[in-house]
């Protein structure tokens, strides 16, 4: 690994020291506060169809009457639910990538305790407030808050543990941190077996999707006890000490994004960040949390009812999210054993080979018991790597605003790609094309192949010490 301007490659600053109850303290709520976030996010994916089905006006779609004008009615009208769908996720995404930037700047400003509270309490909030929507349009802006929160969780709470823990413990307790998320999903997914949101009258005359949401909002009392047990690390607050002597003389800011750009090593790996970053979350997002859409059009075209199609898509996410929990924590093991530029490597070829595989072969309850759980594993894996790699290639000054452009900055070109899975989807059915669905899905999944190009860049980090200047 180049060394960076300024840095050392000596030994790394807690490298002997031990793990404390207070490090075990710092995994836990940072844990907990990513966990929860990915809950919400789980939560969207499942109730984004009903809640556009019920937010949409009934007579979006022309009167009907004959069978036939029936049936053609409820086409356009599915085909409208799945465009507001995408156009949900999108504009989700975008929120993530502008509450990314803004807070992850914040962190190296403000603080990284005070910047996760903030970001927990508006993730929590708006999610709860979705369930709350009357148009379509209003549950669009609420998505856009939720992911102001979303994005600005991940850089706040990776970069208190990375500068927290033992220099030794950081690569295990970052991947674990990715890891532990996935149990956000399956609880997100377990719920929505539970509170199915394709259910018209669920508790007190509301919809399940809207109960959903409503339990969305119960994390915002994890802020408690991260303001009354933790501290800022240490490393923030020399870098801060060191910014205020230097006055308006130092051209090295904290939490600046143009200092990202300004020196050579800080600007590759700037853009290899962006570069592995949008690799996963474009193909995350843009196909493989459309699961559950895979699961309808499968299971209908076999006249299942949806009741039993919710069943099987909250069973089926709450297994892919088991196989993204294991696909994580081997990219821990793999990345703490052999390098973190080998691990993205396999990790972004399964990407690729089983995310084409499963949207071309799933066709039964059965399949998607078995194959989303594979697809889980691959595609969550690299994200165990970003918490992994993105604070250990950034110094302490532009950590949280390095960790947080590469993260979430690529959500504004990933965004495109829902409405880009739904153009391709309807281009196809004009022409008459088979599975237009599926076929979509395939087209777009080239885009993992830009993480493999990437890697050709990509500094490898193990065994170093985090990077200062």
């Amino acid at each position: 690994m180049q060394t960076p301007p300024g840095g050392h490659g000596g030994t790394n600053p807690g490298a002997l020291e031990r793990v404390t109850f207070y490090h075990w303290i710092v995994f836990i709520l940072a844990s907990l506060g990513w966990t929860f976030d990915c809950m919400d996010q789980r939560i969207f994916a499942l109730a984004r169809e009903p809640a556009i089905a019920e937010l949409l006006p009934a007579d979006i779609a022309p009167e009907a009457e004959t069978a036939d004008e029936q049936k053609s009615r409820q086409e356009i009208r599915f085909a409208l639910v799945r465009s507001w769908g995408g156009w949900a996720t999108g504009i989700l995404m975008i929120g993530w990538a502008t509450g990314g930037i803004i807070f992850g700047m914040m962190s190296d400003r403000w603080g990284r305790v005070k910047t996760m509270v903030v970001t927990l309490v508006v993730y929590a909030g708006f999610t709860g407030l979705s369930g709350i929507s009357r148009t379509p349009m209003e549950f669009l802006i609420y998505r856009f808050l939720v992911g102001l929160g979303v994005g600005g969780m991940f850089a706040s709470a990776t970069t208190l543990l990375a500068e927290s823990v033992p220099g030794r413990f950081r690569a295990i307790a970052l991947g674990s941190l990715q890891a532990l998320s996935a149990g956000g999903n399956i609880i997100g997914s377990l719920l929505s077996m539970y509170i199915q949101p394709g259910q018209s009258e669920f508790l007190f005359g509301l919809s399940g999707w809207r109960i959903l949401f409503f339990v969305g909002f119960l994390p915002v009392i994890l802020g408690i006890p991260m303001l009354l047990l933790l501290r800022e690390p240490g490393r923030w607050k020399e870098a801060k000490r060191k910014a205020r002597e230097a006055g308006g003389h130092s051209s090295r800011h904290v939490g600046s994004i143009p200092d990202l750009f300004r020196h050579p090593v800080w600007r590759r790996n700037t853009l290899v960040g962006v570069c592995l970053g949008l690799a996963g979350m474009a193909g995350l997002w843009g196909i493989g949390f459309f699961s559950p859409e895979l699961i309808t059009n499968a299971l209908r075209a076999q006249g299942e009812p949806q009741s039993v199609i919710d069943v099987v898509r909250g069973r089926a996410t709450a297994l892919q999210d088991v196989g993204s929990f294991l696909g994580m924590v081997v990219f821990t093991i793999v990345a703490t054993a052999v390098g973190r530029r080998p691990a993205f490597f396999f990790a972004f070829l399964m990407c690729l080979v089983t995310t084409i595989f499963v949207f071309n072969r799933l066709q039964t309850s059965t399949d998607a018991y078995w194959m989303l759980p594979l697809m889980g594993f691959a595609q969550l894996s690299v994200f165990g790597g970003y918490s992994i790699y993105f604070p250990e290639i950034f110094p302490t000054r532009l950590r949280g605003t390095g960790v947080g452009f590469c993260y979430n900055t690529v959500r504004y070109l990933a965004a495109a790609f829902p409405p880009m899975l739904m153009y391709l989807n309807a281009m196809l059915v004009t022409q008459g094309v088979e599975e237009p669905f599926r076929k979509a899905a395939t087209y777009l999944s080239v885009v993992f192949a830009l993480g493999l190009v990437a890697l050709i860049w990509a500094p490898e980090t193990k065994g170093q010490p985090l990077p200062e200047d």
